[in-house]
């Protein structure tokens, strides 16, 4: 059999990117094309490593930390682009991949972080810190490499490394199992329905319906799907209780089907190694661990914060669950309130309480006029400008491309966003980057990305969004400026390279622009009219914000809470979800509410190691985010230059370069207490 011929890394498509405006060429290379490119770059890494271990130089901060940081260039580009196709538009190819790339990628992160001289080079500078005379952003990334590397397993003896190594390599292919399993359980499944099967719901929701269902071979008919903008939205209008509850079941059981996306022996699996890899290191939890570098610190102060909230929210729903089943009687339906029943009689209490319902909105909700309006607050902002890119190829071709541009009209950045759901997207809404932006070296310009999951519309109609989905869109285009606005030297500190309860700042506090008058004025406007949303309409909306508050804070938290409780054991459970129930039990979780995310769905979680022990970081934001805002309240205005300043410069600007909490002061000139956020939820 001929050999290929070997892999020219300086010339490949998936790491040399000679696409339009700086982008990779999506049209250059087909799926066969990565795992090669990923042997050539795996490697090309490595032996960069073995230079910078094994120089004969003394370390310095250019040989080491300095080569250290800029290495692996490759590999992070053909990275890049593979997790962003497994995450937005994957297929067996792709996952076949994923499951074999995972384990390995974080077996040679593990090799990088246990080689001994490498490490000896780091700890040598780290030492030595006080004496080199360092700026203090390049102080910050050499403590931070030098706890990085500690946390690898650096300091461990032969045999916990070895250990460690395939802990972090099981996990990793774990994650990857676990994600593809949900996937697959929710893009597996939907309810075909006839047009006597809708009654309640919305013209714009029947539309989404048969959309799917053409998607699927069913023209003719609509699909209730998984996806939330569906989902939800079916679960609150459709006047069938029998099929709310088909629907809502479903949801429930992502992940939870049995055979082979059954993900109970996943979860069992990664809660064992997450315990064992926390006493490997010396921590008593995985919580421990996890919390180590953030702003929390330990799973005692998480808990400090989601205890009073979820006493308060517990106490709100219990009063609103009366008024719903008065509503339910008053229908004839005289059963307890069920989690299929509670957003459905929600509806009917707002319509009662303020006279309107949330279907009213969506007409003026049109997706392009939330876009224009998250750029025009952008813009408002910070002084940024969006060009759209047209006929420029991505990974799929609904994705839409931008050009940032700064004040002077230079380019400062590229913006893709991709906004439609379809079976090929694993659920949810997320940012990440193709490419970070920082000055080291040659320096890069930012490349980043959002992923929605709106319902498509029909060809040549409007995509119209709920309110949720709309500050969606302002929530990832708030972690799109955090990464676009970087502006540091170290691409290891760049964008959202910060701690896990600070980077949901910048896109939580971006969400308050979205219901600023103004803005809702310009860019709230009828799809079939052009009119702006009336005032009285506008009102209600306002006196509505914290409706339901009770509801969507119990299911928040118990997310948080039960996140919280596994990863703080000492030893894993062997049942982990009779352990969720036995969680939910104690904290006396409604029986007419489900949390957000069942530990069998729960990608945030399991899907990886990003939010695990984590989930609490979106309220621990959002005290910080709810003050952030009152920063321009009190100077009546919005969009204060100086605020705007100051927001740009100790926030979105300066991605990891500084403590967070040092940040913030900077910004805010004090640490905020949580009772804006207990405000803005309403449970205060």
């Amino acid at each position: 059999m001929q050999k290929s011929a070997p892999i020219d890394l300086a010339t490949h498509p998936l790491t040399s990117w000679k696409g339009p405006h700086g982008l990779p060429d999506f049209t250059a290379f087909d799926d066969a094309a990565f795992a090669p490119v990923f042997d050539a770059a795996l490697t090309a890494h490595e032996a960069e490593i073995t230079k910078i271990a094994s120089s004969p130089e003394a370390p310095d901060i250019a040989n080491t930390l300095v080569a250290l940081e800029l290495a692996g260039e490759a590999l992070s580009r053909v990275s890049a682009i593979f997790w962003c196709r497994a995450g937005a538009h994957t297929n067996e190819t792709i996952q076949e991949l994923e499951r074999e790339i995972s384990p390995r990628m974080a077996r040679h992160v593990s090799a990088i972080f246990m080689n001994e001289a490498l490490f000896a080079r780091i700890d040598r500078l780290y030492q030595d810190r006080e004496t080199l005379g360092l700026d203090t952003e390049t102080s910050r990334v050499l403590e931070k490499t030098w706890k990085r590397f500690v946390r690898g397993g650096a300091q461990l003896d032969q045999n916990k490394k070895d250990r460690l190594a395939a802990i972090n390599e099981d996990l990793a292919g774990l994650g990857a199992q676990f994600g593809q399993n949900v996937l697959a359980d929710e893009s597996g499944w939907a309810l075909f329905l006839e047009e006597r099967d809708l009654d309640g719901l919305s013209e714009a929701l029947k539309s989404s319906m048969a959309e799917a269902a053409e998607e699927r071979g069913e023209k003719g008919r609509y699909a209730a799907t998984l996806s939330r903008s569906i989902a939800e939205p079916f679960l609150a209008s459709s006047e069938r209780r029998d099929l709310r509850e088909k629907v809502f079941k479903a949801f429930a059981k992502r992940g939870e089907n049995g055979g082979k996306t059954d993900n109970t022996d996943v979860i069992a699996r990664t809660l064992k190694l997450r315990s064992e890899k926390a006493r490997l290191l010396g921590y008593a939890s995985y919580a421990a661990l996890k919390l180590d570098d953030t702003m929390a610190k330990s799973p005692e102060a998480v808990q400090d914060l989601l205890q009073p909230v979820w006493q308060k929210a517990r106490e709100k729903a219990a009063e609103d669950e009366k008024d719903l089943a008065r509503l339910a009687a008053r229908e004839g339906q005289n059963q307890p309130i069920a989690p299929w029943d509670w957003r459905y009689y929600a509806e009917k209490r707002r319509a009662e309480r303020f006279a309107f319902d949330e279907a009213a909105l969506k007409p003026y909700l049109v997706l392009d006029n939330v876009i224009a309006a998250a750029f025009d607050v952008a813009h408002r902002l910070f002084n940024l400008t969006f060009e759209e890119l047209k006929e420029v190829p991505a990974w799929h071709e609904d994705v839409r491309t931008f050009a940032v541009r700064n004040p002077d009209g230079t380019t400062r950045g590229l913006f893709l966003a991709d906004y439609f759901n379809r079976p090929s997207k694993r659920s949810g809404a997320w940012m990440s980057a193709l490419q970070s932006g920082y000055r080291l070296g040659e320096g890069k310009s930012p490349i980043i990305y959002n992923v929605m999951n709106f319902a498509k519309p029909p060809k040549g109609r409007p995509a119209l969004l709920s309110v949720d989905e709309a500050r969606t869109l302002f929530h990832e285009f708030g972690h799109a400026l955090h990464g676009l606005l970087s502006d540091v030297t170290w691409p290891s500190i760049s964008g959202t390279s910060v701690s896990r309860d600070f980077v949901e700042l910048p896109s939580q506090l971006f969400e308050h622009w979205f219901t600023v008058p103004g803005v809702l004025r310009k860019f709230a406007l009828h799809h079939e009219t052009g009119e702006p949303m009336p005032q009285d309409l506008v009102e209600k909306m306002r006196a509505a914000r914290t409706f339901d508050a009770g509801f969507a804070t119990v299911e928040f938290t118990a997310s948080a809470l039960v996140d919280m409780a596994f990863h703080s054991l000492a030893e894993a459970p062997d049942d982990p979800l009779r352990f969720e129930a036995e969680t939910l039990a104690k904290l006396g979780m409604p029986d007419a509410i489900a949390m957000r995310h069942r530990t069998p769905h729960f990608l945030h979680v399991f899907a990886g190691d990003g939010y695990s022990a984590g989930y609490y970081s979106y309220m621990w934001s959002e005290v910080l985010d709810a003050d952030a805002f009152r920063a321009f309240e009190e100077k009546g205005d919005p969009f204060d230059p100086e605020t705007a300043e100051k927001l740009r410069r100790y926030i979105y600007s300066a991605g990891g370069s500084a403590d967070p909490e040092d940040l913030y002061r900077a910004f805010r000139g004090r640490m905020p207490t949580p009772e804006a956020m207990m405000e803005k939820k309403g449970l205060s």
